[in-house]
């Protein structure tokens, strides 16, 4: 039988094998393999566990190897995995004869031992489960608390032991194991969910109720846009005008994760440790707002483990900065290459791992420092200078990424405060385009490649024209014109249109260079 536990570093990790050979000499326990601190403690926890649970710590002279030895072995994972290890070491040197028939060859094993023998929960369990799943390795155990997590990956059988005792017993015993989720069709559906045109949306709260926002139509129907298409968004405007509040109740919008996007996003969360045990597969979109003081490494991830930062947690979901123009400039232009590539190579120590960083980027701001730039019957009282600097801290590149820009006012109309839209009816709209295109390209439309947007976002002689007309005149850069094209064909998607028409161009381009004091980031 071969016993495995899991290093945990960045987003991939790697299995360790746990051996034990008993042999004579002074009773001792040697542990070698590169380990810290954490690890090399362990063997004073696990001979106390194993006392006091009830077994007898081997006489003999214990030597304790963890291989691949040239790894750095980190954490307190490592404990229950040596425990068994000895244990099993020492069933089989007491035996007359070898054990026959084996009831599996290799196993998967987590926690931390108490000194009392029983187990604590660990962190990166879904992440350890799906790396020896894919390594071959179907069976584990792990601690009460962990179970449920491990068994969110399909085919892994799991047995969550809440002590020693009881992990040695099922070390023997395949029957107590019990099989992970199966995800099939109406399995994998949560519970207080909704079926909206055939998507899945969370049951509707009234915090998060559109209805509520109130003479802001042209953001809210922005929003909607970037919903449906998982566009960037940024919203401009005075201080109250209602842009943050509007932009919290995003999440409503938003259709739960499929399976597979649920995978990714809880083995991030796994590995962060803020994993819900209630939600041991993450459904919800991520949301997440960072403070205004987080720093590079906060944004990007690291530390001793590589843990994942900011734009990872968001993985298949929004990344919302508040007060945006208050981030420090190295925070914001590090979000350029994530936006583009979906991804974030950390490096530490030789090593580097692989964040995946599929995140919708939202971002809310005044229009200058004092927040009264352009807002009718107050006075601003900063400078051309300090206002242009004030916009020089998105950049250009960073700019040029964002499809979608609103400028958002305190004043409103009557005739806007009556036809406040609903959430509910916003979810129809947003259904319909999600529906489209998971059928059409298994993706959302700002994800579509250069090819694909040639296939999928095809103009008609009319449309060509004007687009290249508008191209001339606003001055568009390639990125900015693929930009105008993917929200075109969102906007066509949300009313169901197959073909791509001005009116959609128009409303597309309309977004793109409603910039009001954006100018003056390209002034230079």
């Amino acid at each position: 039988m071969n016993i495995f536990s899991f290093s945990p570093f960045g987003y991939e990790g790697s299995l360790v094998t746990v051996e034990v050979d008993l042999r004579r000499g002074i009773p001792a326990v040697d542990l070698v393999g590169l380990a810290d601190g954490a690890v090399k403690e362990s063997r004073e926890r696990m001979r106390s566990a194993i006392r006091n649970s009830g077994f007898d710590f081997p006489l003999e002279r214990v030597l304790i190897s963890l291989s691949p030895a040239d790894l750095k072995k980190e954490g307190a994972g490592f404990d229950l995995a040596i425990a068994l290890a000895v244990l099993d070491a020492q069933k089989r040197s007491n035996q007359s004869e070898m054990q026959e028939d084996l009831p599996f060859d290799n196993i998967l094993i987590m926690g931390e031992l108490e000194l009392s023998g029983q187990i604590r929960p660990v962190r990166g369990v879904h992440g350890a489960a799906a790396t020896a799943k894919s390594a071959g390795i179907n069976m584990c155990i792990v601690s009460s608390a962990n179970g449920d997590e491990a068994r969110q990956v399909s085919g892994m059988k799991v047995f969550a032991a809440s002590s020693l005792a009881e992990a040695f017993d099922a070390l023997y015993r395949p029957e107590l194991f019990k099989s992970g989720v199966n995800f099939g069709k109406n399995s994998s559906i949560p519970e207080n969910s909704v079926f909206v045109e055939a998507v899945l949306f969370a049951a509707e709260s009234p915090e998060l109720e559109f209805s509520d926002i109130k003479g802001q139509s042209r953001l809210v129907r922005a929003l909607t846009i970037a919903a449906a298409g998982g566009h960037n968004l940024l919203a401009f405007g005075p201080p109250g005008c209602g842009k943050t509040l509007a932009i919290q109740k995003f999440p409503a919008l938003l259709p739960l994760l499929t399976v597979e996007e649920a995978q990714s996003v809880t083995r991030i969360y796994s590995i962060a440790g803020l994993l819900s045990p209630t939600m041991p597969l993450m459904r919800g979109a991520p949301f997440r707002v960072p403070h205004q003081t987080a720093s590079v490494e906060g944004m990007c991830g690291g530390g001793v483990l590589c843990r994942p930062g900011e734009i990872s947690l968001s993985h298949n979901g929004v990344l919302f900065l508040d007060e945006a123009a208050e981030f420090r400039s190295s925070v914001l232009q590090m979000l350029r290459v994530p936006i583009e590539s979906g991804k974030i190579t950390l490096s530490r120590a030789g090593r580097s791992t692989v964040y995946p960083a599929n995140f919708q980027l939202l971002m809310a701001t005044n229009p200058c420092p004092c927040g009264n730039y352009g807002v009718p019957g107050k006075i601003c009282l900063c400078s051309a200078r300090s206002i242009e600097l004030y916009w020089k801290k998105f950049s250009g590149p960073l700019l040029d990424r964002i499809d979608l820009r609103v400028a958002v006012s305190i004043e409103t109309s009557e005739k806007e405060i009556s036809r406040a839209q609903t959430t509910s009816e916003l979810r129809k709209t947003v259904a319909k385009a999600v529906k489209i295109q998971r059928t059409r390209q298994g993706k959302r439309n700002v994800h579509l490649t250069p090819q694909e947007i040639i296939l999928f976002c095809s103009l008609g002689e009319e449309e060509k024209n004007f687009l290249d007309n508008q191209t001339v005149q606003k001055d568009f850069s390639q990125r900015a014109v693929s930009g105008c094209l993917k929200l075109a064909r969102t906007i066509a998607d949300m009313e169901g249109a197959e073909k791509i028409s001005c009116a959609h161009l128009k409303e597309a381009v309309s977004f793109r260079v409603d910039a009001g004091p954006l100018s003056c980031a390209y002034s230079e």
